[in-house]
């Protein structure tokens, strides 16, 4: 044997443990000094998370301890334990990384482990910090969450307290996190919040909310008798506890001052797993916080915390003022004036003018021709307002091919950085479509319509697909090119995509093909592809001008002049109808603008009032819940609508670095309430399934038998296993896969 084997037999195991665990808080510590800001990020979403599970298992150790009972560890967080901490006779011992589970009599130098501060009198308690915030425990003499509870002659054997005892130490962390959620939203309504106020910003085509009459600007200021600090969410929870075919009273007041009393039946509505009215949330006429605020700057000439004034001499007052002045103006730029509050705290006025741009239809769910937008019969051609590719993690396939797909994605950046370091960096390949391609083929359809190309992409669903489009060069010289692309089918969409923004294409007056609509316009006998070329005898060159002459002639008839190529050209009569009605086609900025939704401050006077908004706030959320549950186990609402653990802690994270910190503590009250319904399940091993084993155990007047717990306990853990997987699951897709 060698010397430094001899050596190496002769170290202790401690010592290897005490290097791995200094290495790794070294690369600990250099990790935090290199992303310190969202290292304090996710230390406020961790502290917080375990804020909440230590209230609930506080409940159980405060009246496990009253009660007699010797609890044996306390732990925040599921195992692996990154630490214990326990007080004995020679001072705290303190382990890192302690075991799942030590023997009987095992020896403690095969670990980590150290004690300071001075003798004193020990604890039967050792407390741990789990690696896994997702929970915690309080483990009892005698009592196993994993299986049946154990007998044992010890007095302070959990089993061998009365069952009265029992279902005190169950019940209090539910109870627990109960009162956690009501002092936490006590205290948000102290401090005060901004929330979305019960406004109406629009709402859903043939919704009960539509059919009810509603519109943008209404304000509900009672839900069911109910008309105390309302805000949008009580909306969307009176429509989601209400009975099927159950109609839900409302005052509306209307922005003339008026008061009405409605009623509306929710129903579900398509892609929400619950039953809804159909009311959107309003939004403000202020810019909201964006990462790229230069590239807002740059293609607005906003800036974030902007406020709109008017538009095209046009003052405005809120956003549902604003947005039909901009689906209605059919103009290639927007005139802008909007406040921005400079460096010295004054209020300027700046002018801007934003890009427009002509849509198609209403949304991407078009149906029929009719539904199309159009210019008294004639539809333009499609154009390409932006082109991100199908990405990797929206595809189709599966999620092992999915991380192939990262691995391989991260591998190739990696490479391509180490390029750059030595200034040979590659270059990015060309997107086959670009921002301004009029879309002249898809496939073997001409001159599309958003229908027919949808059609045709359909049909080449993972199969390489031939586009021509029209691109302006360099040079302002337009040209055309064949390009490929890959029709792909995102998880859960019923339409296979490109990954195309798409618009009308209003520049060139080129009519991709007229349309006949019920009840519309007579459809112009105009050929595909033909070039509008004069109104009236007034030459035009986009369909901006088409619109602004056709305009100048309510209720007259004119001519229509087009030309297809040199030797084709004709005209054609149109009767403007009165009012306008044939041109129905709407427009939309170019570029997105993001409001901020419209928030007012709920706060209250005292703490008094503060208790009862806690108390109701706690009260829907745990209501909410629990119908949520309900309609799952009803099939009503799809498992993949809930979030998991991982879900959660995204959504914090998120909470956390956007917004004020006030708004985490909200999200806190609604996790709290929620861990008290979901806790007191009747399922075994939750705290609810415990309890009904109790309340038989109190019928039967003796305890089921440990084989018989042993087996309600295992299936419950395979159940809740199962769907612990299968949320986390959901989560970890939906947040680094975009599924």
């Amino acid at each position: 044997m060698s010397e430094t084997e001899g050596f190496l037999k002769r170290f202790p195991k401690k010592y290897y443990r005490a290097l791995f665990l200094a290495v790794a808080v070294a690369v600990f510590i250099y990790l935090i000094a290199r992303n310190i800001g969202a290292f304090g990020n996710i230390l406020l979403v961790v502290l917080g998370f375990g804020a909440v599970v230590l209230v609930h298992e506080f409940g159980h150790f405060i009246v496990a301890k009253i009660s007699g009972v010797k609890v044996e560890a306390f732990s925040i967080g599921f195992p692996p334990a990154l630490v214990g901490i326990q007080r004995t006779e020679n001072g705290c011992r303190i382990r890192l990384f302690p075991r799942f589970s030590e023997k009987e009599g095992e020896a403690e130098d095969d670990r980590v482990s150290f004690t300071i501060g001075k003798k004193g009198k020990a604890s039967e308690t050792e407390y741990r910090i789990g690696i896994i915030p997702a929970g915690g425990f309080v483990k009892m003499l005698g009592q196993d969450d994993i299986g049946p509870v154990k007998s044992s002659d010890d007095p302070r054997s959990y089993a061998n307290k009365p069952v009265s005892t029992r279902m005190a130490i169950l019940a209090t962390g539910v109870t627990f996190n109960v009162i956690s959620a009501m002092l936490i939203f006590m205290i948000v309504f102290l401090i005060g919040i901004k929330l979305p106020p019960a406004v109406v910003g629009g709402v859903v085509p043939n919704s009960p909310a539509a059919l009810a009459g509603l519109k943008a600007g209404d304000e509900i200021i009672e839900i069911a008798g109910k008309n105390e600090n309302l805000d949008f969410s009580n909306i969307q929870i009176a429509a989601a506890l209400s009975d099927v075919n159950e109609p839900v009273r409302m005052k509306v007041r209307h922005e003339d001052g008026s008061i009405d009393e409605l009623s509306m039946v929710a129903k579900l509505l398509k892609g929400n797993p619950m039953r809804l009215f159909g009311v959107i949330p309003a939004r403000s006429l202020t810019i909201a916080k964006v990462i790229d605020d230069k590239k807002l700057y740059k293609t607005t000439g906003l800036l974030p915390g902007d406020r709109i004034k008017s538009v095209n001499g046009k003052e405005v007052r809120n956003y549902w003022e604003l947005k039909p002045l901009v689906l209605d103006s059919l103009v290639p730029e927007l005139e802008v004036v909007a406040e921005r509050k400079g460096t010295d705290g004054n209020t300027d006025l700046i002018e801007t003018r934003i890009g427009m741009e002509m849509l198609f239809a209403r949304d991407y769910e078009v149906e029929s021709e009719s539904e199309l937008y159009h210019i008294c019969s004639m539809v333009p051609r499609l154009c390409v307002t932006a082109y991100s590719g199908m990405p990797e993690a929206a595809r189709g396939g599966s999620i092992p091919a999915k991380i192939g797909r990262k691995i391989q994605s991260f591998g190739k950046g990696l490479w391509c950085r180490v390029l750059s370091l030595v200034g040979k960096a590659p270059q990015s390949p060309e997107p086959p479509l670009r921002a301004g391609d009029v879309i002249l083929a898809v496939g073997d359809a001409e001159n599309p319509t958003y229908l027919e190309m949808r059609e045709a992409v359909g049909k080449s669903e993972d199969e390489e697909l031939e586009m021509k489009v029209l691109r302006r060069g360099k040079n302002g010289v337009d040209e055309e090119l064949v390009v490929t692309v890959l029709p792909r089918r995102l998880r859960g969409s019923k339409w296979v995509q490109i990954g195309a923004a798409l618009a009308l294409d209003a520049e060139r007056p080129v009519v991709a093909k007229t349309i006949s609509v019920e009840e519309g316009p007579p459809e112009l006998d105009i050929p595909e592809g033909a070039s509008i070329v004069a109104v009236d005898g007034t030459a035009v060159s986009n369909f901006y001008d088409v619109i602004r002459e056709v305009r100048r002639y309510p209720g007259e008839r004119i001519t229509i002049d087009y030309r297809v190529d040199e030797q084709v050209a004709g005209s054609v009569a149109l009767d403007v109808e009165p009012g306008l009605g044939g041109i129905n086609v709407k427009s939309a900025f170019a570029e997105y603008i993001p409001f901020e939704d419209l928030k007012r401050p709920y706060r209250a006077g005292n703490p008094i009032e503060a208790i009862g908004m806690g108390y109701k706030k706690t009260i829907m959320f745990i209501t909410q819940t629990y119908l949520t549950l309900r309609r799952l186990v009803g099939r009503d609402v799809s498992p993949k609508s809930l979030l998991g653990p991982v879900g959660i802690l995204a959504a914090s994270y998120t909470i956390v670095s956007e917004r004020p910190f006030v708004y985490y503590m909200y999200f806190l009250g609604l996790i709290s309430a929620c861990i008290a319904v979901v806790n007191f399940l009747p399922l075994p091993p939750l705290d609810g399934g415990l309890v009904v084993l109790l309340l038989v155990e109190k019928i039967k007047g003796s305890a089921l038998s440990e084989r018989t717990q042993g087996i309600f306990a295992y299936a419950g853990w395979v159940l809740i296993g199962a769907f612990f997987l299968y949320v986390t699951f959901n989560d970890v897709v939906r947040t680094f896969f975009g599924g």
